[in-house]
């Protein structure tokens, strides 16, 4: 069996641990999306669009555009993207992944690049080192989401690695 670079892998788990929790949320009923409710978070729709946003900033320091210009560029999209349904933000994702993986394709997942955070201080990590960021930051935004819909009285989904190796 051929087996993808295990970073790669991990970021195709991203993706599909995204996708299932995405389904989930378009079973519940619609309000369920945009409630206002007490938690780290003010819905569940601003948990997603922060793991989106995230993504979307983080590859465009992969691909070379620095941190300050990739937080304000994902900050501009903040508000439209929150406003979003869940079947929008199903495309939205997609679209997303399909721009990353053909980045992720092109580069050398060992580079060193230079990330200066402003709360942070520089960093020198790898390409590889900020996709299991991403992936990381995703499954334990992903975990809000679940602990959220409980909160609502409704039951989360299964995304877990494991269960990603299962399906495939």
């Amino acid at each position: 069996m051929n087996h993808p670079e295990p970073v790669l892998e991990m970021y195709n788990y991203h993706a599909w641990a995204n996708g299932v929790i995405i389904d989930r949320l378009n079973e519940l009923p619609e309000h369920v999306y945009h409630k206002e409710i007490q938690s780290g978070f003010s819905s569940v729709s601003k948990v997603l669009s922060h793991i989106y946003l995230t993504d979307y900033a983080w590859f465009d320091i992969i691909s070379g555009i620095s941190m300050d210009e990739a937080m304000a560029s994902s900050s501009e999209l903040k508000e439209e993207v929150e406003k979003k349904s869940i079947e929008e933000m199903k495309k939205t994702f997609m679209d997303l992944y399909e721009r990353n993986k053909k980045l992720l394709s092109t580069v050398d997942m060992e580079k060193v690049m230079v990330v200066d955070n402003p709360y942070a201080g520089s960093l020198e990590t790898t390409i590889s080192e900020s996709v299991l960021h991403v992936v990381t930051h995703g499954s334990y935004h992903r975990g809000n989401i679940a602990t959220m819909l409980r909160q609502m009285g409704h039951t989360s989904v299964m995304q877990d690695f494991g269960l990603y190796l299962y399906t495939k």
